[in-house]
């Protein structure tokens, strides 16, 4: 499975934000999209998921367009966003938000198909199980964004797209937040991930686009990108001519990831 971008170009009343995106994610594999505030990363995410209609170029899922479907249509074809700010429905209890994550599965899931995949939401996020039947609206900023993992990943996704997961979130939740994006990678789905956090995007990233402008500046793998210089001086926080691992709370927050990550000898 393999989610792909031709010359995709969108934006806002008249103007375009993004402009010629050339990318892939294939099954499997975990792309980063990292660049300043205002890049269009955001933009672009939603151009992918529907939500924004692409005005030029082509998006195809496993060579076929869906560049002119609906955004519920492309749910039900595996194309499932995760959105900025976690936006769960406060009012609502956790179970209850979990199976608005599946509306799209309606008409071909059994019900036996939705309790294997609550049971494996709560195997992922072992500390929403107790909470199944409060508001959200009680949840901590780190549950709230496991709720709106978990409610993506009720719906089946072979392409997961997350729009800022860590965003508001204290750093020791944002490196678990991290370390259960990986763990997602090794199930065969996609994962785009869209994501300030450079340096943590780029520890876990097989591959990553750098976003300038609206357009695709640089791309590669994580490790590459990761220490790059250029991309270290403009985007990690990080002089040019000093380590990405030198010093730094973000820098010490990679390491203890990429050690959680690495396997066991």
């Amino acid at each position: 499975m393999t989610l792909a971008l031709q010359g995709v170009c969108a934006g806002y009343g008249t103007g375009d934000v993004i402009h010629d995106i050339e990318l892939t994610v294939g099954a499997g594999e975990i792309v980063a999209l990292v660049g300043a505030n205002g890049a269009g990363k955001s933009t672009l995410v939603k151009t992918i998921s529907g939500l924004i209609p692409a005005r030029r170029g082509a998006i195809s899922l496993d060579g076929a367009r869906i560049d002119r479907d609906s955004a519920r249509a492309r749910v039900r074809l595996g194309v499932v966003q995760v959105p900025e700010g976690r936006q769960v429905f406060a009012g609502l209890s956790v179970r209850e938000n979990l199976r608005l994550g599946a509306y799209a599965r309606t008409r071909d899931a059994a019900p036996a198909q939705f309790a294997d995949s609550m049971t494996a939401v709560g195997a992922l996020f072992p500390a929403l199980v107790p909470r199944f039947d409060e508001p959200a609206a009680n949840l901590s900023g780190g549950q709230q964004q496991m709720l709106a993992i978990g409610r993506g990943l009720m719906a089946n996704p072979r392409m997961l797209i997350l729009d800022e997961p860590s965003l508001g979130l204290a750093p020791v939740l944002v490196a678990e937040i991290f370390r259960l994006i990986a763990s997602l990678r090794g199930e065969g789905r996609g994962i785009l991930l869209s994501e300030q956090n450079a340096r943590l995007s780029l520890a876990i990233a097989d591959r990553a686009y750098v976003v300038e402008n609206g357009r695709i500046a640089l791309s590669g793998t994580g490790q590459e990108l990761l220490n790059n210089p250029e991309v270290a001086a403009r985007y990690l926080g990080v002089g040019k001519g000093v380590s990405v691992t030198e010093g730094g709370e973000q820098a010490r927050l990679t390491a203890r990831l990429k050690t959680i990550l690495t396997p066991s000898p």
